[in-house]
């Protein structure tokens, strides 16, 4: 299974870029969308049901934004599904799936599901996550908020596994883990992102039974997933790492491979892919 996880930084925003052309051709089972601003309701049927024709249809939204909505029929390539914040224009997470998953469902706490922080899909014995982890703002506003989220989704992911499936946990962490994961680690000690709380956690995370497989497959620098739109950021190659396909161990013999779509545009973070054989 190839899954794509990509923040959009607004799905009405990157639709306008070739967002839906982009996903056509993207060869990917499953891509996991973050921060997509938008509830279903505001989208075009391109978005909503990739690939269908002009007789394809959706299903309207409830009255709770946050529960998620299948959108397809038989005829588009893809289906999607969301998790909307109850904030308009904030937030947000979707899952675009070439098959229809066994199940769907929110992290299952309202104080991330309201803003749309989470939404997962079953494939028999694999559960695909796609998360935006808040930012933790500066000077660590939403430290607490964004701690409070981790713990959530790692005690998430502990009970799907203890379960018996296997996780893959897509998503922008909004968290560079190492000094090897953004350009000027010294200068950003103090920053957002790359507070001491936030890489404890990503250690903590890293060491109590989850891979970040990307950086064990590719051990080199300079691999970034989000630039600055100031000052030519993303053309020098200033970036940081903060997006991220992780696993649970026992996974990472089945990950094939793993990479970073930099060339991709449209937004101010590129995709990152993995291939599980799964």
């Amino acid at each position: 299974m190839k899954i794509i996880s990509w923040n959009v930084n607004g799905i009405r925003a990157v639709e306008k870029k070739g967002f839906v052309d982009w996903l056509l051709r993207s060869d990917a089972d499953v891509v996991c969308v973050q921060e997509t601003k938008a509830h279903p309701s505001q989208l075009s049927q391109a978005v909503l049901a990739p690939g269908s024709g002009e007789d394809s249809r959706f299903a309207a939204p409830g009255k709770d934004a946050v529960s998620p909505v299948a959108v397809a029929d038989g005829a588009a390539v893809f289906r999607s599904y969301w998790s909307s914040a109850k904030k308009a224009g904030y937030s947000g997470t979707a899952i675009y799936s070439r098959r229809e998953p066994d199940a769907i469902e929110l992290l299952g706490d309202p104080a991330y599901d309201d803003e749309g922080r989470v939404i997962a899909a079953y494939f028999g014995k694999l559960v695909v996550v796609s998360a935006y982890f808040p930012n933790s703002q500066g000077p660590g506003l939403r430290l607490g908020y964004k701690l409070g989220f981790c713990d959530a989704m790692f005690a998430y992911l502990n009970a799907r596994v203890a379960d018996g499936y296997d996780v893959v946990l897509c998503g922008d962490y909004n968290i560079a883990h190492k000094p090897i994961d953004l350009a000027n680690p010294k200068a950003n000690e103090g920053n957002a992102g790359y507070l001491p709380e936030e890489r404890a956690w990503m250690d903590f995370f890293t060491a109590n039974g989850y891979a970040d497989v990307f950086r064990a497959q590719h051990p080199e620098p300079a691999l970034y997933t989000w630039w600055s739109y100031r000052f030519h950021a993303r053309e020098k190659n200033i970036g940081w790492r903060i997006d991220y396909t992780c696993v649970n161990d026992a996974l990472v013999p089945a990950v094939s491979s793993t990479r970073i779509l930099a060339d991709v545009p449209g937004s101010d973070h590129c995709p990152v892919e993995i291939t599980v054989d799964a």
